[in-house]
């Protein structure tokens, strides 16, 4: 969710249906200004007790954050707490546990991305070093208890973490305990913007399973491959899922506004704090009659922030992310970027993957999303293969779109390269998780506190 600063004095009130949908109609771009926009979140741990550090200790998490200042980053705070950093690169920010975040730029290319992903890693294992702590690239702890996390000290979190329980018996574990890498992308229309939903929603599962990093739960395997993925299933009803309507005839931004009004509200943010609205009504806020600000009608800002609040398998602001995948490490924060982009990028590319998923049905599509946390590849295509037969077609089609746009580095190369790591994953059917579970059951003993040599 993006990170608000103070309160405009002249964010205007929201008087119009077209106010609702101006953030949506506002994100159309030309193809030539369509960007790359990629986020990940990493584990953040001392390498003397592998714990989860806190936010106020020496080299703790706001220390790590202070430390990026040597790199150019400047800090954002909220109450006098210093709760990102904000630089060329885009945005360094903390998770609910102290994951740590970089919400990058918006680029032109993957070889930009991937470049923009190694200066950021780069600073942070230097500061790191210094304070001894490591970056875990999982999808999960792989043995934190909830208990053992430490609260960061944003006041979104403090009432996420009150509501989450009322709405569902993971939310806290989604908060608390889950990393993921997601990529945002642009639109030319209304037109353009329906059919890649479409098209990212239907194949999210298939990233989850191609990403799924997250087989341990509090030091043992859990049954899972992307424990992270089931953990959305049981999270909040009201802003998760799959969303049967994206794929009804008449989608589009009105239809997602009227999707947005229904979800029920985290907050509004006044003069500086977040006042709870957990649970409350966006239409009754519109009506003046939201309990917390009576009176008050809600201004584009609370719009804004309002729609950073759902959570389903694909989201729209003023762009889409797509939001299916385990974190990982730096080849993997690479390729994500590097699928979604050779299929929704090229016009070729979209209308080919388009046709491999638009006569799925619903039934089909949620079975995918329910099945693929504990199969992932294994799991059985609507077309009666499975998701590593499917996996070869959709990675055949990214390659296209990738060698069409002809993006080249100072070498020569084009952005294939970026998918090399999901080659390797659909050609041998082992997805990350299983790799993990043949050590844990192989070399590491049944000791999953080996996991951490897997650090960044």
């Amino acid at each position: 969710m993006s990170t608000r600063q103070s309160s405009d004095a002249d964010d205007p009130v929201i008087e119009s249906r077209e106010q609702l949908i101006a953030p949506m109609a506002g994100g159309e771009k030309p193809e030539s200004a369509w960007r790359i926009g990629t986020e990940h979140e990493k584990l953040v741990y001392k390498k003397e007790d592998r714990r989860a550090p806190s936010y106020d200790e020496p080299c703790g998490i706001r220390d790590l954050l202070m430390n990026l200042t040597e790199f150019g980053w400047e800090p954002v705070e909220e109450g006098g707490k210093v709760i990102a950093m904000k630089g060329e690169d885009g945005t360094v920010s903390l998770e609910p546990a102290g994951q740590l975040e970089l919400s990058g730029a918006p680029l032109e290319n993957l070889h930009q991305t991937c470049a923009e992903t190694g200066r950021h890693l780069a600073q942070v294992k230097e500061i790191g070093e210094r304070c001894g702590v490591g970056y875990l690239g999982l999808g999960m702890w792989p043995d934190k208890t909830r208990e053992e996390l430490p609260i960061m000290p944003k006041g979104r979190y403090e009432i996420m973490m009150r509501h989450m329980p009322r709405v569902g018996s993971l939310g806290l574990d989604m908060m608390l305990r889950t990393c993921t890498i997601q990529v945002n992308l642009d639109y030319s229309s209304e037109a353009d913007m329906v059919k890649k939903f479409r098209v990212g929603l239907a194949l999210q599962p298939l990233a989850t399973a191609l990403f799924a990093n997250s087989p341990f739960t509090e030091g043992k395997p859990n049954g899972y491959l992307s424990y992270r993925s089931h953990i959305w299933s049981d999270t909040d009803p009201h802003r998760t899922g799959m969303l049967p309507f994206v794929f009804e005839d008449g989608f589009g931004y009105d239809r997602w506004a009227e999707y947005m009004l229904d979800v029920p509200m985290y907050f509004v943010f006044r003069d500086g704090k977040y006042i709870d609205a957990a649970g409350l009504s966006f239409r009754d806020f519109l009506d003046g009659k939201l309990s917390v600000l009576p009176g008050e009608r809600p201004t584009a800002s609370d719009w804004w922030d309002h729609l950073s609040t759902a959570f389903p398998e694909v989201r729209l602001k003023s762009f889409l992310e797509m939001r299916g995948a385990d974190g990982g490490p730096w080849s993997r924060i690479c390729a994500l970027p590097a699928l979604w982009v050779g299929l929704l990028y090229d016009q070729g590319a979209l209308d080919a993957a388009w046709d491999l998923v638009k006569d799925w049905s619903m039934e089909e599509r949620e079975r995918l999303r329910n099945e693929v946390p504990r199969l992932a590849l294994a799991t059985k295509s609507p077309d009666g293969g499975t998701l590593q037969d499917l996996g070869k077609e959709v990675l055949k089609i990214a390659h296209q779109g990738l060698a069409s746009r002809a993006r080249l580095n100072a070498s020569g190369d084009n952005e294939t390269g970026y998918l090399e790591t999901l080659d390797e994953i659909v050609s041998t059917g082992k997805v990350p998780a299983q790799r993990l579970l043949d050590a844990y059951y192989g070399e590491w003993g049944e000791d999953v506190t080996r996991v951490y040599k897997y650090s960044f």
